[in-house]
């Protein structure tokens, strides 16, 4: 496999809280996003979202019903409303940092997932990972391969 495959590339804009899917060059999805509160950075524990250069190294989530809450990337159940600071929920797109900077990527478990918070969505309010309305992660990850390369700036 050619790691990462750049036929579907993945841009992430902090400053637009956007994320844009492109295949072969042309886009094919747009949604907002939300990305950390804490804005970017490397860091473990810090609650930041990485920049740089990433791969999609898994997919977790593919036939689970809208809204199914994740807790160690197992599904658990469907996401009731319950009160939640950082509910995973829908499907998990798992991010590989490919630059030295953000190698510590994959341990920190920084994904693409949908969330309880759709209100937040356009605002940067996310413990590092990249959320998205729940119906949009179901459409971004129908669409994105594994191996699939991610630029976020």
């Amino acid at each position: 496999m050619n790691w990462p495959d750049h036929r579907c590339r993945i841009e992430v804009s902090l400053d637009r809280q956007q994320v844009t899917l492109f295949k072969e060059e042309k886009k094919i999805f747009e949604a907002f996003a939300s990305t950390a509160a804490n804005g970017a950075g490397f860091e473990e524990g810090s609650f930041q979202t990485p920049t740089g250069n990433f791969v999609v190294r898994e997919r977790i989530g593919e036939g689970a019903p809208l809204h199914t809450s994740f807790k160690g990337r197992l599904p658990l159940r469907i996401w009731q409303g319950e009160k939640s600071n950082d509910a995973i929920l829908t499907r998990i797109l798992w991010l590989h940092g490919l630059d030295p900077e953000n190698s510590n990527t994959y341990r920190r478990y920084i994904y693409f997932h949908g969330t309880h918070a759709e209100d937040l969505i356009g605002k940067p309010a996310s413990h590092g990972c990249i959320r998205l309305a729940n119906k949009q992660m179901l459409e971004l990850f129908e669409l994105t391969p594994i191996g699939s390369a991610v630029q976020i700036s």
